[in-house]
């Protein structure tokens, strides 16, 4: 456990809590929920730490999905803050969460933590700026890799 019971560790055990919680976090942010798909990338997740890692947040009131990369442009292990969601906001509780997040990953030996917030949502972009994250001038572009180009290899 990090920080009391602000971060805890998420395990196999608790993919039913966790599906609930994506299933809020999807719902708050306007986004499609597929419990297979979920399912199928949390699995990993919960299993090890090779991929990232799931906190439960805020005394299982919440979730942070953390997973990694690696950059020579910062210069070792980054982090992605994949989702975070919280069922109570503007109580200050995000701010701790944050705060415990940044402990933890320390710990972990990630040198940047990195995040993507819809260009619309401009309550997130502030709670991160307040945070100490900034806008920068990169561009995340993604495409989809087929299970055909999957299977061709």
């Amino acid at each position: 456990m990090t920080g009391g019971t602000v971060l805890q560790r998420a395990r196999m055990e608790h993919l039913p809590l966790m599906l609930t919680l994506v299933s809020e976090f999807c719902v708050t942010d306007q986004h499609t929920f597929d419990p297979d798909r979920v399912t199928r990338a949390l699995v990993p997740l919960l299993e090890d730490d090779a991929h990232g890692v799931v906190y439960l947040a805020d005394n299982e009131q919440g979730y942070v999905v953390i997973t990694w990369g690696y950059s020579l442009e910062s210069g070792g292990r980054e982090a992605l803050i994949d989702e975070i969601y919280l069922r109570r906001r503007g109580e200050g509780r995000g701010g701790k969460v944050m705060d415990a997040l940044f402990v933890e990953m320390a710990a972990r030996g990630v040198v940047k933590m990195f995040l993507e917030t819809e260009t619309h949502n401009h309550r997130a972009r502030r709670f991160y700026a307040r945070q100490g994250f900034d806008e920068d001038d990169s561009i995340w572009m993604s495409r989809q890799i087929s299970a055909i180009e999957s299977a061709n290899r």
